[in-house]
């Protein structure tokens, strides 16, 4: 990318490490595109940085084709001669006579690939670490990679790696407002409208919105980089996919797919997998929640204000559910380049597309929703979407987002994308689900409505809603 944003958080976290003057040990993890190498690259500015990387993982690719690697990028970066490490031991050994006395910054990036390939990777570089690396008091060691699950049970996990790691990072997609400036930044001039429909598919991940020609309308840019022929994210998710869970994916496929039209709970999951009481299932899922394609939503006891043990599970990568549920379909006739129903927003029911992905967006920017309303997170209680079972004296209801507040009450989140105004049915879509909800005495329902088409003035004059919020209005056009 030609230019950096965010992540003001997390260089703070590096840099302080940095003026400890001391060796330091840091993991970031992430899931693919996310922006981590690009976040070591801008923190290394005006140190010395040494950046490695693996082969990505293939059939005939050996530990030592990946030393090879290794040497390769070494040697090239510091104008040495080529060597051959015969192991692991020998690689770090060697990289720790290039290292000075001067503030320096070395990546092993795609950790994982290293790794794999060789049993003793890990002890060596543990080994390493002990007798030569912590002893070098201006050094930064930073293990980064996209294959979260291998980072948990291999380093974070380990035992051999317990009391060294100075920071974990877990990095997420740029926030709501970063993504807007991003493409702002980037020259793309629509409306604040045509701007949610890209976040709603790519969401935050900078490599997909760097893919975004500013010359071109949104639905143009969607069917460019998710629907043309050779598009440049056709083979994305089976690359993401495959990284991560390889010949065990098959569960994990299915679990996705159980998701991709709404939320449901592990007792569901289990019965749609046809399995059995036990921990299989909880693997599954918490592997999923750990790779950051889905995220786990506890449920609570509104009079107590204590979480409970059900949880809704939430396919909340916008970019994974927009493929399974718009692309991976029509994967066939994209390649042959027959499918022209995605051509310039023509896919049907696009309203409501975009409505679902809007859902998952907004709800990985909860700080921003915060903001938006106008209360202050110190005073939450609890907030997630919520979920009432209907029983034999009340009705199932399902609430897009619901936040408890110290106040004793309960804002009723509702997101709606549409690019029309919306009239005054809304009122009564709202109305009923506040009905359905049952709540404890002296507790008040509050109803919010987060749109981008903009509503009628019957509804914009209605006492009913505690806030109406416009998008566009928090976004203004250039």
């Amino acid at each position: 990318m030609s230019f950096f944003l965010g992540r003001k958080e997390e260089l703070a976290r590096l840099q302080r490490l940095a003026r400890l003057k001391k060796a330091s040990l840091v993991v970031i993890k992430g899931r693919r595109r996310v922006g981590k190498s690009t976040l070591v690259k801008e923190f290394a500015k005006g140190k010395r940085y040494i950046s490695l990387s693996a082969n990505p993982p293939a059939p005939l690719v050996t530990a030592q084709m990946q030393r090879d690697e290794f040497a390769d990028q070494l040697c090239a970066q510091l104008g040495l001669p080529r060597v051959t490490f015969l192991t692991w031991s020998d690689a770090f050994r060697f990289l720790s006579a290039q290292i000075k006395d001067e503030e320096t910054v070395i990546l092993l990036d795609e950790i994982s690939w290293m790794g794999e390939t060789d049993p003793n990777f890990l002890g060596s570089l543990k080994t390493w670490w002990d007798q030569y690396a912590s002893e070098k008091s201006q050094l930064v060691l930073i293990l980064c990679g996209s294959i979260s699950i291998w980072i948990e049970e291999n380093i974070l996990g380990s035992t051999g790696f317990v009391g060294r790691i100075a920071l974990v990072i877990h990095l997420k997609p740029l926030s709501l407002p970063e993504s807007v400036t991003f493409l702002r930044k980037k020259g793309f001039k629509g409306s604040i409208y045509e701007v949610f429909k890209i976040l709603s598919v790519t969401g935050g991940i900078p490599w997909y919105l760097d893919l975004i020609d500013p010359s071109q309308t949104a639905d143009e840019n969607i069917y460019e980089i998710c629907f043309a022929p050779s598009n440049q994210l056709i083979d994305e998710f089976q690359i993401i996919f495959h990284d991560l869970f390889k010949k065990k994916g098959e569960p994990y496929r299915k679990i996705l797919h159980f998701l991709v039209d709404g939320m449901k709970t592990r007792q569901k999951i289990r019965q749609l997998l046809h399995l059995s009481e036990g921990g299989t299932v909880d693997e599954y899922l918490t592997n999923l929640v750990g790779s950051g394609f889905i995220s786990e939503h506890y449920q609570w006891s509104l009079k107590k204000g204590t979480i409970g043990k059900q949880k809704l599970y939430r396919l909340s990568d916008c970019y994974i559910r927009f493929h399974l549920k718009y692309v991976e379909p029509y994967q066939d006739l994209i390649r042959q380049g027959s499918y022209k129903k995605a051509a310039k927003g023509r896919l049907p029911g696009w309203d409501s597309i975009m409505g679902f992905q809007l859902e998952s967006l907004l709800l990985c920017n909860r700080e921003f929703l915060f903001k938006a309303l106008g209360i202050d997170d110190d005073i939450v209680v609890r907030d997630n979407p919520f979920f009432q079972n209907p029983t034999t004296r009340n009705k199932g209801c399902q609430i897009d987002y619901l936040i408890q507040t110290k106040l004793n009450s309960l804002i009723i989140c509702e997101f709606k994308f549409r690019k029309n105004e919306m009239n005054s049915s809304i009122i009564k879509e709202i109305q009923d689900k506040c009905n359905a909800l049952v709540v404890p005495k002296g507790f008040g329902k509050v109803p919010a409505l987060f749109h981008i088409g903009g509503v009628s003035s019957k509804v914009e004059e209605s006492p009913f809603f505690y806030r109406i919020v416009d998008l566009r209005d928090l976004f203004p056009e250039l």
